[in-house]
């Protein structure tokens, strides 16, 4: 019987290459030169990711076969008997990704054909447009247009608008407010609503929109904004539920046909389960790192397909380029591939993470190589070391002071 190879060591490597910490696993194996590149990038709360592969997972997984990806997915989640929290399901992410791209290697095989093979060439993406006038993002579409782009998230003035109303007056708040990320949610509505009538009255409806709430409405806030927005044709409109309001989904599809996308925030299957069942959305988006990598990713895509739901994962800068290419793998595979945000990296990641995959005219592509097909140049990403810092966007607050959703 041929001895089985096994995992030797779990190193993660922590780099901040731009505004984002990105938190990559890479897995070795007692066989020679093969190893595997996971994402595990919780970026506001790295320490505790790291802290939960380095003292946790690597001491429970060492030694063990790695062709049994499945298995060790599952003893993975139930080992801490607690389950589903953002922090270990990043963890078992990294390891998780990094099992299948040796898997992949091992095999001579991209990732997407382990998975059963190519349904598309290349995965349409998304990118973000944005500005703090309806005629600067006018202006940013137009140049996502020119380099190729045909489905574009549109944005003003950030996630909630910005910290003045309408008129560019600065929100009236009271005295002894404290310091944070303020929004009015109402006046968010009327300025996305107003910019929406402007890009569709300048760009026609050839290019395809996006729009991102962000969860910052109120529930009946957000089912009237739904409802508004309909004659603007949106592609998708972007978590405008918070995941502890996924009861009102139900109302949101009873009062307009707006295509929903959902679940960036998702760590529990039964905070999708009834969603794609119910048919209540019609993307999924979930962080593929948040919900513990491409074992889970994958039958998530195989449950909504049979529902008629998309995928539309997760894709901003702070996901890592090895979770980028995870991403892209499923996308390759999935029958039900709906869309892939973009982040757009800058040279110095393409330079630290060989393999990052490359956009052309609005597409995404593979580079064909086996497993994931990414490397990293770790003497580079130790030039660029994770800081601390507290967060300022997550600090929303309402008009009155009130802490809010970021």
């Amino acid at each position: 019987m041929t001895k089985p190879t096994t995992i030797e060591d779990i190193q993660v490597i922590a780099t901040q290459p731009a505004g984002a910490r990105l938190i990559v696993v890479k897995v070795l194996t007692s066989e020679p030169g093969l190893y595997g590149l996971g994402c595990a990038t919780f970026t506001q709360r790295w320490r505790a990711v790291v802290a939960a592969v380095e003292g946790h997972l690597k001491p429970f997984l060492i030694g063990r076969d790695v062709s049994r990806i499945e298995e060790i997915y599952r003893m993975s989640m139930v080992h801490g008997y607690w389950r589903n929290g953002p922090v270990l399901n990043n963890a078992i992410s990294g390891v998780d990704m990094a099992l299948w791209d040796i898997k992949g290697k091992q095999a001579g095989m991209p990732v997407y054909q382990l998975l059963g093979g190519k349904c598309r060439e290349a995965a349409a993406v998304y990118t973000h447009a944005g500005g703090h006038t309806p005629e600067e993002v006018i202006d940013s579409v137009r140049g996502f247009l020119d380099q190729g782009y045909r489905y574009v998230r549109v944005q003003m003035g950030g996630y909630g608008g910005r910290a003045a109303n309408a008129d560019g007056n600065p929100i009236a708040k009271p005295e002894g407010a404290l310091d944070g990320a303020y929004f009015d949610p109402r006046d968010y509505m009327r300025n996305m609503l107003r910019m929406m009538e402007h890009v569709r009255a300048e760009l026609g409806f050839e290019v395809e929109l996006l729009h991102d709430v962000h969860e910052r409405l109120q529930p009946t806030d957000a089912v009237q904004f739904a409802k508004d927005v309909e004659p603007y044709k949106l592609f998708f409109l972007e978590d405008a539920l918070a995941p502890e309001d996924i009861k009102w989904f139900e109302r949101m599809r009873q009062q307009c046909t707006t295509p929903l996308a959902m679940g960036e925030l998702f760590n529990n299957p039964r905070e999708w389960q009834p969603l794609v069942s119910g048919r209540l959305i019609d993307f999924v988006r979930m962080h593929i790192s948040q919900m513990g990598g491409i074992t889970p990713a994958r039958a998530v895509a195989t449950f909504a397909n049979m529902y008629g739901v998309r995928t539309a994962w997760h894709g901003p800068g702070d996901v890592s380029p090895v979770g980028h290419a995870a991403n892209l793998h499923v996308d390759l595979w999935a029958p039900n591939f709906g869309i892939q945000e973009w982040c757009r990296f800058s040279e110095l990641v393409y330079e630290m993470f060989p393999g990052t995959p490359r956009v052309r005219d609005g597409y995404m592509y593979p580079n064909d190589q086996p497993g994931l097909g990414i490397a990293v140049d770790e003497k580079l990403a130790a030039e660029y070391p994770c800081t601390d810092t507290v967060e300022q966007w997550t600090q929303a607050r309402l008009p009155d002071g009130s802490p809010a959703r970021p």
